[in-house]
C-alpha cells in the first residue's frame, strides 16, 4: 500500500506528464492517459489541449487589449498562440500570467514592423498590476503646507503601491490611450518618446504622461532618494525638467502616500 507522500508524489509526476504536451501540439497523449470506455484517448486529449490553449490566449486579450485592437483579433490570437507554447504559466491565477509577453512581443519575428508594441503591452500589464496593488490613501498636496522651504530639499516620498512607471522610445501612451476602452484610432504626427505613469488613487486606474524628466525624478525618489537628489537627477536626465509640474500631476494622480522628513 503506498504511502499517502508516496501517493501525492505520484499524483505530482502524473500530472506534470499530463501537463506537458498541453502546451505541445506535437506531443504524444501521456502513456498512462485513458478515458472511461478506453478509447478516444487522443482526440479527448486534443479536445483538452485546446481548450487549455484558447483559454490562456483568451486571457492574455483581456489582459492586453489595446496590444489586440492594434494587430486585430486573427493576428494577435497567432502571435499568442506562440508565446503560450514557450511560456506556460506558473500560477492557477490567470491575471498573473502574460508578464513576459511584451519581451515576447520585443524579438516576435512578425511584430518588428510594429515597433513600439511591446511598449503599449508594458503599459497594459503595468494598468494590471496597478489595478490590484494593495490599497492606501494617495497623499493630499497640502502635506506641504507646514513644511518650512529651507528642509523641502531633505523630504523623502512614500511612493502609492499601485504606482508604475513605463518608459518608451515612442509615444507609447498616445497610442495607448487611442486603443484602449474603445479610444477613437488617429495618425499621429509626432515619434516623440513617452514616458507613461500609471497610478490608482481611488477604484481607478489612471495613465498619464509624465512631463521631461519626471521618470527619472519619480524613480529616484521611489528608491529613497530625497527631494533635493532627484530634482538633480531629473535636471542631469532633461535640461527642461520642471519640479513645479511634476508635482502638480503626480499628487492628483495618486503617486505617493505620505512624505518623510529628511534625516
Amino acid at each position: 500500500m503506498q504511502t499517502d507522500t508516496t501517493a501525492s508524489d505520484s499524483r505530482h509526476e502524473y500530472a506534470a506528464t499530463f501537463a506537458a504536451g498541453l502546451l505541445n501540439p506535437g506531443a504524444c497523449v501521456p502513456d498512462d492517459a485513458g478515458t472511461a470506455y478506453g478509447n478516444g484517448v487522443q482526440a479527448r486529449y486534443n479536445v483538452y489541449r485546446n481548450n487549455v490553449t484558447v483559454s490562456l490566449i483568451d486571457a492574455l486579450a483581456s489582459i492586453y487589449p489595446a496590444v489586440q485592437r492594434i494587430t486585430g483579433v486573427d493576428f494577435f490570437r497567432a502571435m499568442a498562440r506562440f508565446h503560450i507554447r514557450k511560456t506556460p504559466p506558473v500560477s492557477p491565477l490567470l491575471f498573473e500570467y502574460g508578464r513576459d509577453f511584451p519581451s515576447f512581443i520585443e524579438q516576435y519575428e512578425y511584430a518588428q514592423s510594429i515597433p513600439w508594441l511591446a511598449d503599449v503591452a508594458r503599459i497594459e500589464r503595468a494598468w494590471l498590476d496597478a489595478y490590484h496593488a494593495a490599497d492606501m490613501p494617495a497623499m493630499p498636496a497640502e502635506v506641504f503646507a507646514g513644511v518650512a522651504e529651507s528642509a523641502l530639499g531633505a523630504m523623502r516620498f512614500v511612493v502609492h503601491p499601485a504606482t508604475r512607471i513605463v518608459r518608451s522610445a515612442f509615444p507609447a501612451v498616445t497610442i495607448f490611450a487611442m486603443n484602449r476602452d474603445g479610444g477613437t484610432a488617429e495618425p499621429i504626427h509626432s515619434n516623440d518618446a513617452e514616458d507613461a505613469l500609471i497610478t490608482r488613487p481611488g477604484q481607478e486606474v489612471i495613465v498619464s504622461r509624465l512631463p521631461a524628466g519626471g521618470a527619472v525624478f519619480l524613480s529616484s525618489l521611489a528608491a529613497g532618494e530625497c527631494l533635493a537628489d532627484a530634482v538633480a537627477m531629473a535636471f542631469d536626465a532633461a535640461a527642461s525638467f520642471d519640479l513645479q509640474a511634476n508635482l502638480a500631476g503626480m499628487i492628483p494622480a495618486g503617486a505617493f502616500t505620505a512624505t518623510q522628513s529628511g534625516d
